[in-house]
């Protein structure tokens, strides 16, 4: 038993080494770096000023719009994507025919990057484009652009996204309509419950894995967005940076204006806000493998 721990602990070690130095390491170098003033590549000598960086990113009004971009773009990305998932997934969990045509079909998005994505949509969302011809018919047509419009700026970019990652929230619903015992359906129709009350009282509370999971995926995603805004907006964030997210403000600060220290602070605060993510949904899933 010890020759094979011993065994597998040295097949790991290259792997553990590797992801230790450029994994973590470079997270404890970027923490260190966001508490010193290397704010110019003509700093000899960093010197430790503390959270300085943070207070004065915390009171630059870029960062403050960044951030109330990303809860615009969260609270329209991630229940768009939710509720266009289910609904596919409730379509093909029923029988459709074609159903590998239309599986395909709704998954195709998912295999695109953003930028192509963000090309894409910047054409739609142009003024001449058909779409903005066809909303303006229904009176919802913008005479700009509508990722120029800073009335709607972050939220053109959000259904750009829900339409990129609906079909891997449909891929996640699928699974896990299909993993409930048909018999429990059975059961209840014979307590005489109807569709309705079936999805409400079975369906719903029996994927809540999946929606969390989903949430959890869609939520690291929507914090970190970069390439699909630079690809619609470009790299300028809009009009009175109304399609403008953290990452393209960190992207700006460190590798255009050589502010390390103040993009090293922007990473960590982000960092931060995906920790509070992803490490309750661990302790979560870590807790239920126990009880199982």
């Amino acid at each position: 038993m010890r020759r094979h721990r011993r065994t597998a602990f040295l097949l790991l070690l290259p792997s553990l080494l590797l992801v230790g130095l450029f994994v973590y390491g470079f997270i404890a170098w970027t923490g260190w770096l966001s508490l010193t003033n290397q704010n110019d590549l003509l700093v000899p000598r960093p010197r430790f000023v503390g959270l300085d960086n943070y207070v004065r990113l915390f009171h630059n009004p870029r960062f403050l719009i960044d951030l109330k971009n990303t809860a615009v773009f969260s609270l329209i990305f991630i229940p768009g994507s939710l509720a266009l998932g289910l609904f596919g997934a409730l379509l093909l969990a029923g029988g459709v025919r074609f159903e590998g045509f239309f599986r395909t079909v709704f998954l195709l998005p998912m295999a695109l990057s953003f930028i192509v994505t963000g090309v894409a949509w910047r054409w739609l969302m142009n003024p001449s484009s058909g779409l903005n011809l066809l909303f303006e018919q229904l009176g919802l047509g913008l005479k700009s652009g509508w990722y120029t419009d800073p009335d709607v700026g972050i939220k053109a970019i959000a259904l750009a996204a829900i339409w990129q990652l609906s079909g891997y929230t449909m891929a996640l619903y699928l699974a896990g309509l299909r993993a409930i015992p048909r018999e429990l359906y059975e059961a209840a129709e014979v307590d005489g419950a109807g569709p309705l009350q079936s999805f409400r009282y079975l369906t719903l509370p029996l994927i809540t894995p999946v929606t969390l999971s989903a949430v959890i995926v869609l939520g690291h995603v929507s914090l970190k967005i970069f390439d699909l805004v630079v690809a619609i907006a470009g790299s300028s964030g809009g009009p009175a940076f109304s399609s403008d997210v953290p990452a393209l403000f960190m992207f700006i600060t460190t590798f255009q204006a050589n502010r390390f220290a103040d993009g090293a602070a922007i990473s960590t605060v982000l960092l931060v806000l995906v920790s509070f993510l992803v490490v309750p949904y661990l302790s979560w899933s870590l807790r239920s493998e126990a009880r199982e």
